[in-house]
């Protein structure tokens, strides 16, 4: 399942003027897909706590979420289109409002230790390569299909995950030793 999706996000960043090398292709597979996977946690974390009636405190603010501005849906849970960014509008809001949202974090940290902090340090190396908002529109609709539920669906996310990082090491820059 996952294969797959790699597979058509590359084709989509194939076409994308920014992304030119395999490392460019990790690197921005890698900034959404965490992004998805962080909110699939949340969540997660949100209804369990909820069913233990105690409060949860989300890392990211309601406006930054994955539902908000990558995946936002209608009431009966399917894609909504009217709501959801495209174009130069998807590039403006990740370049001039989330990445500088995702940055601050490090300075809003309690310590090096913390979530907060490894996510403003992950983002403040980092940039959005993207210059089409509609290649990226695409790329997050195919990330957002994708689940972490399964001990399963974990594993093989890991496995592909280190076959593009070992495939970095044929695009340069010391690529595969991250």
């Amino acid at each position: 399942m996952f294969e797959q999706t790699f597979k058509n996000i590359d084709d989509v960043l194939w076409k994308e003027a920014g992304c030119t090398t395999e490392l460019d292709y990790t690197e921005q597979t890698s900034w959404i897909l965490f992004l998805k996977y962080l909110d699939d946690l949340e969540r997660e974390r949100a209804l369990a706590a909820e069913l233990v009636s105690k409060p949860y405190s989300f890392i990211i603010d309601k406006p930054h979420r994955w539902s908000k501005w990558a995946a936002p849906k209608k009431s009966d849970g399917s894609f909504d289109h009217d709501k959801a960014l495209t174009g130069d509008d998807l590039i403006a809001y990740v370049d001039e409002k989330l990445f500088p949202y995702l940055k601050s974090f490090k300075q809003k940290a309690d310590g090096p230790s913390t979530v907060e902090y490894k996510i403003g340090e992950i983002f403040g190396e980092i940039e959005n390569k993207f210059r089409s908002g509609y290649s990226l529109r695409d790329a997050l609709e195919l990330i957002d299909a994708l689940r972490f539920r399964s001990q399963a669906e974990k594993h093989e996310l890991s496995a592909l995950y280190e076959a593009k990082i070992k495939n970095m090491g044929n695009a340069g820059r010391n690529g595969g030793e991250y």
